[in-house]
């Protein structure tokens, strides 16, 4: 039986104890159950390490081009009410001034 990689810190060297699993890297102690309802999440971190879930806010962390647009998206761009989604853009949200559109995580931070 292998054990599922701890849900914080994603390392693969966790042990159960009774009914806990836990993560020497991290400390991280968890239940079974909680083990088995997360695996259908979708795991989404900033460019800080903190979990983003859908609702968040976020700040753009640095100038990033928009295709089909001259300006550019600025560095401290505030963006209310984040989608997470499967793919390598993984954030779905409207951006004033922009609309739609899709960014990745590892160019924002939480606010």
């Amino acid at each position: 039986m292998s054990l599922p990689a701890c849900p914080l810190c994603h390392a693969d060297y966790t042990w159960q104890e009774g009914d806990n699993l836990n993560c020497p890297s991290c400390g991280h102690i968890w239940s079974e159950k909680e083990a088995e309802s997360s695996l259908d999440k979708l795991v989404v971190h900033d460019a800080n390490g903190n979990l983003l879930a859908d609702g968040d806010s976020v700040t753009v962390i640095k100038d990033l081009k928009v295709k089909g647009s001259s300006t550019p998206l600025k560095i401290g761009t505030k963006v209310k009410g984040i989608r997470l989604v499967e793919g390598d853009h993984n954030i779905d949200c409207k951006i004033e001034g922009f609309g739609p559109m899709k960014l990745k995580s590892e160019f924002v931070k939480k606010s």
